[in-house]
């Protein structure tokens, strides 16, 4: 199930099933409500979003699985934007009614600890749901036209679209502050294997993806391409850490037919370079046959394009020539 494409005057509903609204700054929320409304879109929020538990900053499953419920029940919603991740979406995971989904399929959007929710949904419904901009990276003032620009291209479009490179990127605290920022020049995608792969997207944060294995919410990975990130929390272990999760994938049974990988940029304290992306894939015989692209504008620097968890990509890498198309 494609959900249908945005259009002025819809209803976009804002929701937290991870960290709460609570964290964000007065200044975050006028700019992101804003610039959504700039695209003629009208914002309203779940009555739960400012609910918060002092250990983990989130309101109650109860509540968060209610907001999440009425927001793809209700009809005059047309896409559902999460405020920002986090750590335990997937507490939610047995209490969401995947029955009213598959009856009002709409846009579903988020990213980080989000991947749980849109794989999950997509795995239970066949909804097609979104890595992109939480409702917080709405609120970014500086930095942000590239990922205004394919958040457009996904949901106020019909055709398929091309990724391109950012020109630039940055990995600063920009909600600390807005006015101070450091941006690098963007050395763009680069190729680790050649060859070329069509079929359906799965991915996301790769350590919250494999958090889904062994569940009925775990995707297919048969025939797909994979799309896969993740934060810097592992610090200088990113490497090893990166490395034994995607490990883990692997091993799955559906794996040997995976068709293709493209990787998101790592952080600045993974201290990940293009060599050592390299390195950790021809180390694994198993990848040899298919492209594998990194350095793609999606994970948690920014900017990021949105890309649909189970819509189509075609992937063609060779040498310096890399084409990403992108349809759903």
């Amino acid at each position: 199930m494609v959900p249908n494409k945005l259009k002025a005057g819809d209803e976009v509903r804002v929701i937290a099933p991870s960290r709460s609204m609570v964290i964000l700054g007065e200044d975050c929320k006028k700019i992101a409500t804003e610039r959504l409304e700039s695209l003629g879109l009208k914002v309203t929020f779940g009555k739960h979003v400012m609910e918060a538990d002092s250990d983990y900053m989130c309101a109650s499953i109860e509540s968060r699985v209610e907001d999440l419920n009425e927001a793809f029940r209700d009809k005059n919603v047309k896409a559902i934007l999460t405020v920002i991740g986090g750590f335990n979406s997937n507490q939610i995971l047995d209490y969401i009614d995947y029955d009213a989904i598959k009856e009002n399929p709409k846009i579903f959007c988020g990213f980080s600890d989000i991947s749980a929710l849109s794989n999950a949904i997509h795995a239970k419904t066949g909804l097609v749901t979104y890595s992109g901009p939480h409702y917080s990276s709405f609120g970014m003032l500086k930095g942000f036209d590239y990922e205004m620009e394919f958040f457009k291209k996904m949901f106020f479009q019909d055709d398929e679209f091309e990724i391109t490179s950012s020109n630039e990127w940055s990995d600063d605290a920009w909600f600390i502050d807005q006015e101070n920022r450091t941006f690098f020049p963007n050395e763009g995608m680069f190729v680790i294997n050649e060859g070329d792969a069509e079929g359906d997207i799965v991915g996301g944060n790769l350590c919250t993806v494999n958090l889904l294995q062994g569940t009925e919410y775990m995707p297919d990975i048969s025939n797909k391409v994979l799309f896969l990130e993740d934060d810097d929390m592992a610090g200088k272990i990113y490497l090893m850490e990166f490395d034994r999760n995607l490990q883990s994938l692997m091993h799955m049974p559906e794996f040997k037919t995976v068709k293709g990988i493209v990787l998101g940029r790592s952080q600045v304290a993974t201290a990940m370079t293009k060599e050592k992306w390299i390195k950790l894939i021809k180390n694994k015989k198993e990848l040899a046959s298919i492209p594998v692209v990194a350095g793609a504008d999606f994970g948690h620097s920014t900017p990021i394009f949105t890309f649909p968890v189970g819509g189509r990509v075609k992937v063609s890498a060779h040498g310096n020539d890399i084409k990403i198309t992108i349809k759903g």
